[in-house]
């Protein structure tokens, strides 16, 4: 059965609502966030599910090593012309991120914006943490960076609308079901001349018990929960789910 992610078009169609400009400007911040939390010593970083390559540019214009990967090459097209512009060198790398690893190669590996979760299958989430943790270098750290249960559950809104600067209209809906376990997003988008696109994308979401557990069963040795890149506590006033593994 083919999964919402494995459909290149879904990317296209929604590519300005899910990748609005200012997004690619937040990228040099949140990357400078990222490498405090983690103390960073300047060796290798992977960004896993890398898209339209917000981060892995932000990571290279430092002179760090920096390897992208992406499923979609769609996504992966756009990370290209993002690092030619900013005249960076990147390895680019087209591979579902059940399957990418490289045994001992990171210090660092980023997984952001809401970028784990994807597979109806959740014994797929634990197969991806354990290849994070087995291509981090001896005591390499893994970000990962989603919506939690608990931001969920305070922000939650069943449907929101905006409008774009293309003019077209998004109306999206959500859907939590499978015991508070997934979240199921419907988006409309309708143009200018009327027509209409809807598609539907599916999440499975965690709380901060839930995937440091996880992760400290795929074999990281410490498992960190922050409320933002900033270091905040996890606590009700949590942006975002923020955590940080230790590998061995």
């Amino acid at each position: 059965m083919t999964e919402w992610f494995e459909n290149e078009k879904f990317w296209e169609d929604t590519y300005e609502t899910i990748f609005p400009e200012k997004k690619f400007e937040e990228a040099d911040d949140e990357i400078d966030k990222v490498l405090k939390l983690t103390n960073h010593q300047g060796g290798p970083v992977l960004d896993l599910c890398c898209g339209p390559g917000r981060h892995v540019v932000a990571l290279a214009k430092r002179n760090i090593r920096t390897t992208g990967v992406d499923r979609t090459r769609f996504l992966l097209n756009k990370a290209r012309e993002r690092a030619n512009q900013a005249s960076v060198n990147v390895e680019f790398a087209q591979s579902d991120m059940r399957d990418f690893l490289r045994e001992s190669s990171f210090e660092l590996i980023l997984s952001m914006f809401s970028s784990f979760g994807y597979f109806e299958n959740k014994d797929d989430d634990f197969r991806v943490l354990q290849n994070i943790r087995r291509s981090l270098l001896p005591g390499g750290k893994c970000v990962i960076d989603v919506a939690s249960k608990e931001v969920l559950a305070r922000i939650f809104k069943e449907v929101i609308h905006a409008e774009l600067a293309n003019g077209s209209q998004m109306f999206e809906t959500h859907e939590i079901f499978d015991d508070w376990t997934r979240i199921k997003n419907r988006r409309t988008l309708v143009e200018k001349s009327g027509r209409a696109q809807t598609y539907e994308f599916c999440l499975t979401v965690y709380s901060a018990f839930e995937l440091k557990e996880l992760m400290l069963r795929a074999g990281f040795q410490s498992v960190k929960a922050y409320g933002s890149f900033d270091a905040t506590p996890y606590d009700n006033k949590a942006l975002r789910l923020v955590v940080v593994g230790v590998g061995k």
